[in-house]
C-alpha cells in the first residue's frame, strides 16, 4: 500500500488509498517501521518487585512482590516533561526520567497468597473480554507422594492449589477455584488453556480434564469433568450397576450358610478410565479397519494392539488445549514425560476427543508425518484463537513467507527428517498466550537473530552484543537496536546471567531485564528502551 518509508507521506496516502479487504490492520502496523524506540535509559531505579508480563492489549503491566504474596498492577504513562527552548530533542532526559514511576503508575496492590502458598510467577492468562486476569498460587511440590485417591504413581503432588480470577480494572478477587493433593503444571500455562470464556485445566496427577467457564458476572463455573468420566450420568450409572457386583452382606451370610463360602466374593472391580477406554476402542477399531481379510487381521491386532496394550493403557495426559469450543487437543505420553524439561525424547501421542460426542475423533504418533503435515501448513489453527484479538497476528510459518523460508531452511540442515518431525510435534499443544503479540515481531516489517529474541516469553543466556532489528523492505537498514544489561557492559563473568525482554503490544516501548541466575538474592538491572 505504501509507497514511501516517509512517515508523512504514508499518513496522506493512507488518507486517500483504501487497503484491501481483511488487510487494515496489516497495513496500520506497518507504521512501526517509522515509529521504533530510539532511546534507552540504562539501570532505571524500580521497585523490588518481579516482572511478568504486559496484558495482551497494552493496558496493564502485570508484576508479583518479590516475596510472591502480592499482586502489583501498572499503566503505561509515558516520560513527559516541560522544554521551552528549540532544540529539545537534543538535549538530556531529566533526572526523574531513570525512574520507574515516569513510566509507569501503579493501580494498586492486592495479596493472593496466604499462608504457605506463593504466587506462580511464570503464570497469567488474560480474559480480554472481560478484562480478567487468571492467576495461581500453590504450595510446596512434594516430590515422592504417595499414589492415594486414584492418583497416577510416580507423579508430584501439591497439597493446595488455587486459580484466582482478578477483575484488572481494581483488583478485585472475583472467585476462586481450589485443588487439593494435586499436580497442575503452571510453569508458562503447561496446564491451563484460554480459549475465549472457557478454561481447561489439565490435573496429571487424577488425569482429570476440568473445563470451566468464566461468567461476565466473574464466577468460575465447573462446566464438565472429562477423564474418569465423560459423560454426566456415567458415574451415576456405574455406581448403579455396582450394586449387581457387590454383594450385601445379609446375601453372603446366606449363600455360607448353604455350604457356598467358598466362592470368592468380587470387591471392587478397578476400570480404566471412561477416556482411556474411548481412546484404546479408537486404536483397535483402526486397526480393525485396516484388513479386511480376518486371519490377517487377526495377525495385525496381535502386531499393533495387544503387543502394545500395556503402553496404551498407561499413558497419561500431558497437556490440552481447545482446537475449538467443542474440541480438545490431548497430549499423551508416560509417566516420565510428565517431569521431564525436554520431552522431544520421550515417545508422545496427540488425540483429538468431540466433547459433545465424547468420542476420541484422531489418534497420532508424535513422529507421524500426516499431523506434521497439518503442524507445517496450518500452524495458525494451533496457535491463533478467540481469547485476544491481538494475538491473530502473530509471524508464524503458515502465514508469512519470510517465516517459512526460515523454517524450511531448519528443516534443509536437519540431520534426520523423523527427529526434526519429533522436534517440531513436541511444541505442540502451544503454551497459552506464551508469545507477544508486538509488531516488533512481525517479520514481514523486521529482520532479527531469533536466538537472541522471540516473540516467545522465555528467558534467555545474556549477551553484551546489542540486538539488531533491521528493515525488512530496506535489508542495510538498521531500525534500532536493544542493548540489555549496564551501559558500560558487564565487567564481573562469573555469575551467570540471564535476561528477558517485555515488549508493550502497542507502543514502542521495551523493558529489558537482566538478572544473575543462581545468586540470591538476584542482582537485577533493568533498562527501558522507548520512542523519545
Amino acid at each position: 500500500m505504501f509507497r514511501s518509508n516517509n512517515v508523512a507521506a504514508r499518513v496522506f496516502e493512507r488518507q486517500i488509498f483504501t487497503p484491501a479487504p481483511g488487510t487494515s490492520v496489516y497495513c496500520a502496523r506497518r507504521f512501526y517501521e517509522n515509529i521504533v524506540p530510539s532511546h534507552t535509559i540504562f539501570d532505571v531505579e524500580c521497585p523490588d518487585i518481579v516482572f511478568r508480563k504486559f496484558s495482551d492489549d497494552g493496558q496493564y503491566l502485570i508484576t508479583f512482590s518479590r516475596n510472591l504474596k502480592d499482586l502489583i498492577v501498572y499503566r503505561t504513562t509515558w516520560l513527559s516533561f516541560p522544554c521551552r527552548e528549540h532544540d529539545c530533542p537534543d538535549h538530556d532526559l531529566p533526572s526523574k526520567a531513570n525512574k520507574f514511576e515516569s513510566f509507569f503508575t501503579q493501580l494498586y496492590s492486592v495479596t493472593l497468597a496466604s499462608n504457605y502458598e506463593l504466587i506462580h510467577k511464570d503464570f497469567f492468562l488474560y480474559a480480554e473480554k472481560n478484562k480478567f486476569g487468571i492467576f495461581a498460587t500453590s504450595t510446596a511440590q512434594i516430590q515422592d507422594a504417595p499414589a492415594v485417591g486414584g492418583a497416577v504413581q510416580g507423579i508430584p503432588s501439591i497439597e493446595k492449589i488455587t486459580l484466582h480470577l482478578v477483575r484488572l480494572e481494581d483488583g478485585v478477587i472475583l472467585d476462586e477455584k481450589i485443588f487439593h493433593n494435586d499436580y497442575i503444571n503452571l510453569a508458562h500455562s503447561l496446564g491451563i488453556f484460554l480459549y475465549d470464556d472457557l478454561v481447561a485445566v489439565i490435573s496429571v496427577r487424577f488425569q482429570q480434564i476440568h473445563i470451566l467457564q468464566i461468567r461476565d458476572s466473574g464466577n468460575l463455573v465447573d462446566v464438565r469433568s472429562i477423564g474418569e468420566y465423560c459423560h454426566e450420568d456415567d458415574e451415576l450409572f456405574l455406581n448403579s450397576s455396582s450394586q449387581f457386583v457387590s454383594m450385601p452382606e445379609r446375601n453372603r451370610a446366606h449363600n455360607a450358610g448353604n455350604g457356598l463360602g467358598n466362592i470368592r466374593h468380587v470387591a471392587e472391580v478397578s476400570f480404566l478410565s471412561c477416556l482411556k477406554q474411548r481412546l484404546l476402542s479408537f486404536i483397535f477399531r483402526g486397526i480393525w479397519d485396516e484388513e479386511a481379510d480376518p486371519a490377517i487381521r487377526m495377525q495385525s491386532l496381535k502386531k499393533k494392539f495387544y503387543y502394545n496394550f500395556p503402553d496404551y493403557a498407561d499413558l497419561v495426559m500431558w497437556m490440552v488445549q481447545f482446537l475449538d469450543r467443542h474440541h480438545l487437543l490431548i497430549k499423551f505420553g508416560s509417566v516420565d514425560g510428565v517431569v521431564a524439561r525436554n520431552t522431544e525424547n520421550h515417545t508422545a501421542f496427540f488425540a483429538v476427543y468431540d466433547m459433545e460426542s465424547t468420542e476420541i475423533v484422531s489418534f497420532h504418533q508424535n513422529s507421524a508425518e500426516d499431523l506434521y503435515t497439518l503442524y507445517e501448513r496450518f500452524f495458525d489453527h494451533f496457535h491463533s484463537s478467540m481469547y485476544s484479538f491481538h494475538m491473530n497476528f502473530l509471524s508464524t510459518h503458515s502465514n508469512n513467507v519470510h517465516a517459512q523460508e526460515q523454517f524450511l531452511c531448519n528443516k534443509s540442515k536437519a540431520n534426520s527428517f523423523p527427529q526434526f518431525v519429533k522436534k517440531m510435534l513436541s511444541s505442540l499443544p502451544p503454551n497459552c498466550q506464551s508469545q507477544s503479540p508486538s509488531p516488533y515481531f512481525d517479520h514481514s516489517l523486521f529482520r532479527y537473530d531469533e536466538k537472541l529474541i522471540s516473540a516467545t516469553d522465555r528467558h534467555r543466556q545474556a549477551t553484551d552484543h546489542p540486538i539488531k532489528f533491521i528493515s525488512r523492505k530496506q535489508p542495510n537498514i538498521l531500525k534500532f537496536k536493544i542493548k540489555p544489561g549496564p551501559e558500560s557492559g558487564s565487567v564481573d563473568t562469573r555469575p551467570k546471567k540471564i535476561f528477558s525482554f517485555l515488549f508493550h503490544p502497542v507502543l514502542p516501548l521495551v523493558i529489558s531485564i537482566q538478572q544473575t541466575q543462581f545468586l540470591q538474592p538476584p542482582v537485577v538491572n533493568m533498562n527501558i528502551h522507548f520512542r523519545r
